[in-house]
């Protein structure tokens, strides 16, 4: 043969051979992600399904935006997506709306750092709501595929399993109950499969460099959940580690828990920037009352196996009463090795007693016990329960025996649980339909696995229809799966929405603030405050600088400054509120304050419509002088002493009330004044004689009630408060305060012909020109939080000083100039730990590559 026909002939085959492998490299990646994708189609179908079953935005009229949902998620995801589209007067340092001024980048690692939160961008402004539950939605279909994706390398198995399994992962009580309405915490459920695949990795000796990425995304995604995802991920590593064949062995089992330690802690060093930045954050937040761990009673334990079971007391455990039944039958699997049933059955009982034992329910909050719901990382122990559950089916399905045995002890589960108060009226029934569909697709699993006898010449025969029972058999876990989560999300949401607070969907009342809000801003001339919107965080939603700003690293000297000037907060301090009085306006520098007046009932299936106003006032500038040595001669610590005190100047007549019986004060103040009635911890109504009465909701430590007007003194100065408490009455030394106007009026020109001639303000600077010799100190109207630096004139930066909790910078009458910049606490270390962990990922790598080369 010519060699040109067989140098042809050559090419013809190394074509074919490199198709070919292109051809088997399809097959094998479509292999690999049929279980994923089906897993994260099956979730989003089933999640959109319960929301339409509960009549809930965007499947139907009623709001979903319940507690943290609507009054922190909601909001912050508003300004993320204004954020991130250049809309905001702050940087991802300073976020000038919130507090007067707080810590963003905290903010950003604690709520907006997942990369599916930049879906946000993809949306108008007016459908926020829509694009944060595409983002929930986003968050929980993945955690289905990282499930499924998992499931396999743990052991080889059907991928329809796999992802019905990833499924009952991802639709957990945890997520219905929680999950759904935290959406940073999604984060975490993403997180466990996809640290328990770095730990395979670990294991094996494969991906030195792609885990640690995992790993550091984890945590900057959200560290909170990621530190108790990391937990569990170690708990299924030690299992691997002590009854794999791969890894047998002490030098394998140590080399195996080297590695995954190395992409542990390479990873957190990668996030540290971030990370260091929340924990600082955290150690200056406004401290929430110490909570000491109760353990739920066993059997409310027990119930929140089953579906349709909600609370905040109790662990939320429901994977799908299929998904439970095939866990319970592990311990009975001869299928099995037992050195596996043994490991994943003590991990899981081990990991539910740790639930209710108070020191190892400290170190899965990382020290701290929790406000709010106690048993946050329940997510864990469904993800046990599911990799159990798939390590007794992967094989085959069970013999007859083994799930009977597997269904008796969900029986005597259910049994125990029938007294508990969580049980829901449709728990039995949903759960009875759930076992049956399960029980009905077990023998076509099992007659789909029969073969006919092998001979050396005839391989086994499948039996007629071998193709289509498992099918059916997947059919039916797919129905039961479907029905259980439809059912427990449905009246999860019904429940919650029935029991706690919440806020009304985005509508025409916020769209009318915001174009308000927008038309007044004179930003940073003087503030504009978007006042009472509801759902909280309002200037946020709205735009604005007021004092609104609801956040868990809220500084406890933003707290403690506007608590001691007569603000409320809720949230037990974290969630400070507007202050609709002139003379805070004044010390803030809100030219311009809206306020709302609803046209309609605020309900939970409509819109929230109101007629919004705007007033605009003269204020003193941004940064103000105060001179040296100007006491106020009211003393004392009531919230007006306090804001004369700031001022510097006496705008108040503080008379002595005196009570005549339990509900009337009577005082007298000038002719003609305002009167103001302050009680943070009163709970009731208080009204001027021949006024309105005004609301107070006072409820201490949560909720701390700020000064409101009761109307204009009479032309006899006589005053007659009627209270109307609704327990008992608390009341400080000095309830009253008559604001003389005239007085305030003074002040605020004095402050103004002082103060700076021109404020500049950009991302998470300040700069201002002063009159020339200013003496005395310079005060910027900001709470003086942790990573302020200040200086006059050309001096080099330094902390901030405080005024009255306010930022402040000396004057020694040199200086026509100060500066004021702000960085988060943390970043510099953060920056130096994540350079020394990116050193260390390269040096990983290069060794990775000299093995390879060898």
């Amino acid at each position: 043969m010519p060699p040109a026909v067989e140098a042809a002939r050559a090419e013809d085959e190394t074509v074919r051979d490199e198709a070919e492998r292109h051809r088997g490299d399809g097959r094998r990646r479509f292999a690999v992600l049929r279980a994923p994708a089906a897993a994260a189609l099956l979730t989003a179908v089933l999640f959109c399904l319960a929301t339409r079953l509960s009549r809930t935005y965007p499947f139907g009229p009623v709001t979903r935006n319940t507690v943290d949902l609507g009054q922190q998620y909601l909001p912050f995801h508003a300004y993320w997506r204004a954020f991130l589209l250049g809309e905001t007067h702050g940087d991802a340092f300073l976020n000038w709306n919130s507090g007067f001024g707080s810590n963003f980048l905290g903010d950003i690692g604690t709520y907006l750092s997942s990369p599916f939160d930049l879906l946000v961008v993809l949306f108008p402004a007016d459908r926020v709501e829509l694009a944060l539950y595409v983002v929930t939605t986003a968050k929980i279909t993945a955690a289905a595929a990282a499930m499924a994706l998992l499931l396999p390398r743990l052991r080889p198995g059907p991928w329809p399993v796999a992802a019905v399994l990833g499924t009952a992962y991802a639709l957990s009580g945890w997520t219905l109950d929680h999950g759904s309405t935290v959406p940073m915490w999604l984060d975490g459920l993403v997180a466990l499969p996809l640290l328990c695949l770095v730990g395979e990795w670990a294991r094996t000796g494969r991906r030195p460099v792609l885990g640690p990425l995992v790993v550091a995304l984890a945590w900057i995604a959200n560290f909170y959940t990621a530190y108790m995802a990391t937990l569990g991920a170690a708990v299924v590593l030690a299992v691997r580690l002590l009854t794999a064949e791969e890894t047998a062995g002490a030098r394998r089992r140590l080399a195996g828990a080297l590695r995954a330690a190395r992409s542990v802690l390479i990873g957190i060093g990668l996030a540290a920037p971030l990370v260091t930045v929340v924990f600082l954050a955290t150690k200056v937040a406004d401290p929430t009352p110490g909570t000491v761990f109760a353990p739920a009673p066993w059997t409310d334990v027990l119930a929140r196996f089953l579906p349709a079971t909600a609370s905040v007391a109790s662990p939320a455990l429901f994977v799908g009463t299929p998904a439970l039944a095939l866990a319970l039958t592990l311990p009975f699997n001869r299928a099995v090795a037992p050195r596996v049933r043994a490991g994943l059955t003590a991990a899981i009982v081990l990991v539910t007693l740790s639930l209710q034992w108070e020191p190892t329910h400290l170190l899965w909050h990382a020290g701290a016990s929790p406000n709010g719901i106690p048993y946050r990382q329940a997510f864990v122990l469904c993800g046990l329960v599911i990799v159990a559950a798939w390590f007794s089916v992967a094989r085959g399905a069970p013999r007859p025996v083994v799930l009977l045995a597997g269904v008796a002890l969900l029986g005597a589960l259910a049994w125990t649980a029938r007294g508990s108060a969580e049980i829901d009226r449709w728990t039995f029934p949903a759960s009875g339909a759930a076992v049956l569909l399960a029980l009905a697709a077990v023998p076509l699993a099992l007659a789909a696995d029969r073969r006919g006898p092998a001979s050396p010449a005839r391989p086994a025969r499948r039996p007629p229809g071998a193709r289509v029972l498992p099918v059916l058999a997947v059919v039916l876990l797919v129905a039961a799966q479907a029905g259980e989560v439809a059912v427990s999300g449905k009246r999860i949401e019904e429940q919650r929405r029935n029991e706690v607070s919440w806020s009304p969907r985005v509508g025409p009342w916020q769209e009318t603030a915001a174009a308000e809000t927008a038309r007044a801003d004179a930003w940073p001339r003087y503030r504009t405050d978007p006042g009472e919107v509801p759902g909280g965080n309002d200037v946020l939603l709205v735009g604005g600088q007021g004092a609104d700003y609801y956040s868990s690293l809220t500084s406890d000297v933003t707290s403690r400054t506007l608590d001691s000037l007569g603000f409320g907060h809720y949230a037990k301090g974290r969630h400070p509120i507007s202050l609709d009085n002139p003379v805070a306006d004044a010390l803030f520098s809100i030219g311009t304050r809206l306020r709302s007046e609803p046209t309609e009932p605020v309900r939970q299936d409509a819109l929230p419509r109101a007629t919004v106003t705007a007033t605009t006032t003269p204020v003193p500038p941004l940064v103000t002088v105060r001179p040296v040595g100007r006491p106020a001669t009211h003393p004392g610590d009531s919230a007006f002493a306090r804001q004369e005190r700031l001022l510097g100047a006496d705008v108040y007549e503080l008379p002595a009330p005196s009570r005549t019986g339990r509900t009337t004060l009577a005082a007298r103040c000038p002719a003609g004044s305002q009167l103001w009635f302050w009680a943070p911890e009163y709970q009731g109504t208080a009204a001027l004689a021949g006024e309105r009465p005004v609301d107070f909701d006072g409820e201490p430590p949560s909720v701390r009630a700020p000064m409101r007007a009761l109307g204009t003194v009479p032309d006899s100065g006589t005053v007659r408060i009627d209270l109307g408490p609704e327990g008992t009455v608390r009341l400080p030394r000095e309830p009253i305060g008559c604001l003389v106007r005239a007085r305030l009026d003074s002040a605020v020109r004095r402050l103004t012909a002082d103060g700076a001639t021109r404020v500049r303000a950009t991302g998470h600077t300040v700069t201002a020109q002063l009159p020339p010799g200013s003496e005395g100190t310079a005060v910027l109207a900001a709470p003086r939080i942790s990573g302020w630096r200040c200086a006059a004139g050309d001096a080099d930066p330094r902390p901030a000083r405080a005024y009255e909790g306010l930022v402040a910078v000396p004057l020694d009458g040199r200086a026509s100039t100060v500066s004021c910049s702000f960085r988060p606490p943390g970043l510099k270390l953060g920056g130096a730990v994540g350079a020394t962990a990116l050193l260390a990922l390269a040096l990983t790598w290069l060794a990775h590559r000299r093995r390879a080369r060898r």
